[in-house]
């Protein structure tokens, strides 16, 4: 499967929602990865499981990202996916968050590398489509095994790893360590995407000439500036750029959503696309609580017309 770019959206519970995904795509990211969706719920039902599966033919190719402590769940979870046609499946082996990572799932898998073994093994028979795997170094410093995981994952038909520079106990502070990824990227012969601590332009060259990666895979910085899919840093995105980008994000959400609670999400978004503008207090909460459209719009272009980027 050609893949025609090297900077890619990464998947983020609660942001990579279709609305987001699909602007992030057209900007430039490469692929789309869904927000990641729990084995369980596909298995046995869930209330905004659908929204998590809808997807555009536009954000093609588009990439299922599944967890589960459990290999029999993940391949029937697997199967039944592939009946909504998505291009890959991927296997989330990077959440550090407590709820799934200790139980075994995301980062959780890593203390279990012979179910890595079988996951991948029974997923890449079974399927049809290409198995990926997104990972950590490890659980924590004393556990570092991402060169073992890298291999079981190209051992048992994995097509791709994105590496996440940091531990599941580092969360998502300290310095990510992209001689880790260099690592992966000399052990396999799979493409290898690098993943942490790229917030800029120049990161994304760096990291490629640092550690040899395939792709550069962006996650928290390209919340506040999706521009960075189309090679622009923030402060390079000029006010009608801004304006025409929410607009068209908003309507996207609310178009998704519905009126009420799309603009309600496009909240979160809103105040990211607005953090460099140094808004007053007052001015922010009232952009950030409004719940009519017109009044948001009226409000959103007082900050872009009156107020640069600091």
């Amino acid at each position: 499967m050609p893949i025609y770019g090297d900077i890619i959206q990464s998947p983020m519970d609660g942001y990579s929602d279709q609305p987001f995904r699909a602007m992030a795509r057209r900007l430039g990211s490469a692929m789309s990865y869904t927000e990641f969706i729990n084995a369980i719920d596909v298995l046995y039902g869930h209330p905004h499981l659908e929204r998590k599966l809808t997807f555009l033919e536009s954000e093609r190719p588009v990439v299922y990202q599944v967890f589960d402590d459990d290999p029999d769940r993940l391949v029937q979870a697997a199967l039944k996916l592939r009946r909504r046609n998505p291009d890959i499946i991927d296997v989330n082996m990077g959440c550090s968050a407590r709820c799934v990572s200790g139980r075994g799932a995301g980062a959780g898998l890593l203390r279990t590398p012979h179910k890595i073994a079988r996951i991948f093994s029974e997923l890449t028979r079974a399927l049809d489509i290409p198995v990926t795997g997104k990972i950590r170094l490890g659980w924590d410093d004393s556990t570092r095994n991402y060169l073992e995981i890298a291999r079981i994952i190209e051992e048992n038909g994995g097509q791709l790893i994105a590496v996440h520079g940091r531990t599941k106990q580092m969360g998502y502070g300290g310095q990510a360590d992209w001689d880790a990824i260099a690592e992966v990227k000399q052990a396999v012969s799979i493409p290898v995407i690098g993943n942490g601590d790229v917030k800029t332009v120049a990161d994304i060259d760096r990291m490629k000439a640092h550690t040899g990666c395939d792709g550069v895979m962006i996650a928290r910085a390209a919340i506040g500036n999706p521009w960075i899919f189309a090679r622009l840093d923030r402060d390079q995105v000029p006010p009608d750029l801004l304006r025409a980008t929410m607009l068209a994000h908003l309507e996207s959400s609310l178009a998704f959503y519905g009126p009420e609670r799309g603009l309600v999400l496009f909240r979160k978004y809103a105040s990211r696309y607005l953090a460099p503008c140094g808004l007053s207090g007052e001015l922010r909460q009232a952009l950030l609580t409004t719940s009519d459209k017109e009044t948001f719009v009226q409000l959103l272009d007082q900050v872009v017309w009156q107020v640069q980027p600091s």
